[in-house]
């Protein structure tokens, strides 16, 4: 998987140092196959740490294609293909949702998904709020899961939210937000005279492949006039699958969906989608700037396919490509294929970690996330206690 080399000594081996002339072309070369030998092979079987591993060769194929032509999508003029490729994708995604209608953007990474997301429902909630800043407002608060990805708590503090203004609702055993301790502190937060916009949920949690309960939830989101968020970075590709699209019952009432397929799908890093249910303008009304050199209304093509006003970003990678030359290829039925073995290939490690000395499940996992200690022989004879987590701590 990896040559491991301590930081200092991998400095020295790769010659780091950039200098007035050029290198030559056999040097550059050693210097590419030292970068190879001793990067991180996210593609080996043995590589378990994130939650994308392995290589579709179709993405592989896209992504040779987008680097050499180094394409930006944000104008129809400028990217014609691209902004075609993203516009089936997002509504072919749209479609596994469950909305009849809706709108999207490709973004870098699923944090900044959730980025969008936040700021889109505090634009919902106070349009105002773009041209006038914070100035004025009330203390707005939003509610995610303790199991929620981190990004969250980045976004509150990027948006001038503050991270003190997100709530964490507990969650249960197996890592899902209670809806009634939700409920709690909605209550708790309008008696405290904040103003509660935005719930984020979960579809997949980082640990424990945890969904929470949607339908629930979107019932108090309606309730309390709440924008309702479903972080699916992980586990959206679910919705693929006949077998276990179940997990995410519901996610049709939600107002926004994040989703990665460069994660179970393997489309390769960057490939994330932000999902909207609202299709009257509302992404382009929040982050439009309207420049007169890139968006003019006079061109001689339907200007609609100008999606640069949907993004923060101007220069933007066609990351959905990758997706769509791999769907192209592998059609629905073999994206779905790939979702089910790798659930399946989760449910045979839990059986082998059942039958095998010194393994300790954690929880029977819902989703391809398997949770397990091991426990070395010579901690096999100890009493569960605090000693023993402390060392067992000490050996994870």
């Amino acid at each position: 998987v990896c040559e491991w080399r301590a930081p200092e000594t991998l400095k020295q081996i790769l010659d780091l140092e950039m200098r007035d002339t050029g290198e030559s072309h056999q040097k550059l070369l050693q210097l590419c196959q030292d970068v190879i030998q001793y990067s991180v092979k996210t593609s080996h079987p043995r590589f378990f740490n994130q939650l994308y591993a392995g290589i579709d060769y179709y993405s592989l194929v896209a992504r040779f294609i987008t680097e050499a032509l180094n394409p930006s999508v944000y104008t129809y003029e400028v990217s014609p293909v691209f902004l075609l490729v993203e516009e089936a994708v997002i509504k072919k995604m749209i479609e596994f949702i469950g909305w009849e209608e809706g709108d999207g953007i490709f973004n870098p990474g699923g944090s900044v998904s959730n980025m969008y997301a936040m700021n889109l429902a505090r634009y919902k909630f106070c349009p105002e709020i773009k041209e006038k800043g914070l100035s004025g407002l009330p203390r707005l608060v939003l509610f995610t899961s303790e199991e929620c990805h981190y990004s969250m708590k980045k976004a509150a503090a990027f948006l001038g939210i503050g991270t003190e203004n997100v709530y964490f609702i507990k969650t249960d055993e197996r890592g899902k937000m209670i809806p009634e301790e939700l409920e709690k502190q909605v209550q708790r937060a309008r008696k405290e005279g904040s103003a509660p916009f935005l719930v984020c949920a979960t579809a997949g949690t980082t640990v424990l492949g945890a969904f929470d309960p949607l339908d629930k939830i979107a019932d108090i989101c309606e309730k309390h006039g709440l924008w309702l968020h479903v972080d699916a970075s992980w586990g959206g590709s679910a919705l693929i699958s006949r077998k276990h699209c179940r997990l995410l019952h519901g996610i049709h009432r939600a107002d926004s969906v994040a989703w990665n397929p460069h994660k179970m799908l393997l489309a390769g890093i960057q490939c994330c989608a932000l999902l909207v249910k609202d299709n009257s303008g509302l992404l382009k009304k929040c982050y439009s700037a309207q420049a007169a050199y890139l968006f003019q209304q006079d061109k001689f093509y339907d200007v609609s396919y100008d999606t640069g006003d949907k993004s923060i970003q101007c220069s933007r990678r066609p990351d959905a490509f990758k997706f769509w030359l791999m769907w192209k290829a592998l059609g629905t039925t073999g994206l779905e294929e790939r979702v089910n073995r790798a659930l399946a290939l989760a449910r045979y490690l839990v059986e082998e970690i059942k039958k095998r000395e010194g393994f300790q499940l954690l929880l029977e996992p819902e989703y391809a996330n398997v949770c397990f200690w091991y426990i070395p022989p010579s901690l096999r004879q100890m009493e569960d206690g605090p000693e023993f987590w402390q060392k067992l701590h000490q050996v994870s």
